[in-house]
């Protein structure tokens, strides 16, 4: 019998963790997150406690993180502790740790999640832009956030993670596998993460800790790399798997790294992207994009 290759994209459905993994994997264990009141972090810890988990999220917004700690306990049924944390500020994150180990009595697993990548009309400093049109107080915004504030996270929990034998998870991206123009400050900033968690890997890997960094992009209800495709579906044109991930799909890896089935894993990074960093095709106009900026942070500003 002879088969004829399929003519059509193939997609394959969102499956939900239900489908693999037990309910109650993590029973009795405690998640603390950055970044964890929206996008795939947010949907992270949902599925984390959907599967038994109790939860800990820092924000710098005080009621928006209270307001997502409340929705995660109704969707789930467990609990959510909101801690208002600034990750920049290494006394917040203390206390924020201090307070989550107070509540539950552990820490077992802790999700580096936040990062900044700024609006070109955000007056803190950050864009969409050239090098040549990056100011210095971008550049720093970012790194600050993304690589220093995971740094911070982790000197702040990690005589719980320790005491807990419990495991790290830095959400990294695939910027600065290969020169994204107008993203040197988060490529810059996320390489850095990749190096500490490989070291952090080798430090407390004698001390029974686990440690994984992964890049993702891109996913379905976050803003990310959409603005930096004018073309609005060219993401898709370019996905081996044909379509977006789901925050459910990013999650499902959680639950693997952070279950006992990953107890020899340790300081590596996956790459969870449909396939779409093989493929390489470039987000913005090349070289138009870097020839001509004015022009195409019109057309990004537009579209935003």
């Amino acid at each position: 019998m002879s088969f004829k290759p399929s003519t059509v994209q193939v997609t394959k459905p969102v499956t939900p963790t239900t489908a693999t993994f037990r309910d109650d994997l993590f029973k009795g264990k405690v998640v603390l997150s950055t970044g964890g009141r929206s996008g795939i972090v947010y949907k992270m810890i949902r599925v984390m406690m959907a599967h038994g988990a109790d939860a800990a999220i820092l924000g710098r917004n005080g009621p928006e993180n209270e307001k997502a700690a409340a929705q995660l306990s109704k969707e789930t049924g467990r609990t959510c502790l909101p801690c208002q944390a600034d990750v920049r500020k290494p006394e917040d994150l203390k206390a924020a740790a201090k307070k989550a180990f107070e509540k539950f009595g552990r820490i077992d697993f802790v999700i580096c999640g936040a990062a900044g990548n700024f609006d070109p009309r955000a007056d803190e400093g950050g864009s969409l832009a050239p090098i040549e049109g990056l100011s210095e107080n971008a550049f720093k915004t970012v790194v600050d956030i993304d690589l220093l504030g995971t740094y911070n996270t982790i000197k702040a929990t990690l005589p719980y993670v320790r005491e807990s034998q419990g495991s790290y998870i830095h959400i990294s991206a695939t910027l600065h596998y290969r020169g994204l123009p107008y993203q040197a400050h988060v490529s810059a900033a996320k390489a850095g993460v990749d190096a500490l968690s490989a070291v952090l890997a080798v430090e407390e890997g004698p001390r029974g800790m686990l440690t994984f960094f992964w890049s993702t992009r891109p996913i379905s209800g976050t803003e990310g790399m959409a603005k930096l495709s004018p073309k609005g579906d060219r993401n898709n044109d370019a996905m081996p798997l044909g379509r977006w991930g789901d925050g459910d799909e990013i999650a499902a890896m959680a639950m693997f790294l952070f279950s006992d089935s990953a107890n020899w894993i340790t300081g590596q990074v996956f790459v969870v992207d449909g396939g779409e960093n093989h493929v390489r095709v470039p987000q913005l106009p090349y070289p138009q994009a870097v020839l001509d900026p004015k022009s195409m942070m019109d057309r990004i500003q537009a579209k935003i």
